[in-house]
């Protein structure tokens, strides 16, 4: 399976505009930029968009980590907090906090910290942010 998403951009770090769209159309033409992302202003940023694959990869990985345990959530509700710091040579995540709330009736404390503790190790996003990003980029004339 591949998806995607795209971003347009026009202007300098700080008076530039920025879009975000994805393939599904659940993001068109969604503003970022500078001040969405570093002064809290209206739009989105990278980073939340990060958290929110993250929250929605581990919820669904542990989702199928339960079903293979014989248990079923009645509800589940993650947050992933993701900290974008400045580092030596300009800024990194250097951590995304995963929180949960979670309903599954049948589950014991043991198991739960089991099952999410695989989920949190086995989605595929968690395994992204630890992975070796490469690129390929052409300029087109």
């Amino acid at each position: 399976m591949k998806t995607h998403g795209s971003a347009i951009w026009s202007g300098g770090i700080k008076d530039g505009k920025g879009a975000i769209s994805t393939r599904s159309g659940a993001l068109q033409a969604y503003p970022y930029g500078f001040a969405s992302r570093f002064e809290g202003k209206p739009g989105t940023n990278p980073e939340e968009l990060i958290g929110a694959a993250h929250a929605g990869c581990f919820t669904m990985a542990l989702s199928l980590i339960l079903g293979e345990a014989g248990l079923t959530a009645e509800k589940m509700e993650t947050t992933a907090e993701v900290t974008l710091d400045k580092v030596d040579d300009g800024f990194a995540i250097t951590a995304v906090h995963l929180i949960l709330q979670a309903k599954i009736p049948g589950a014991d404390q043991a198991k739960f910290e089991e099952l999410t503790g695989k989920a949190k190790a086995g989605c595929p996003v968690s395994k992204l942010l630890k992975a070796n990003i490469t690129l390929d980029a052409t300029l087109l004339p």
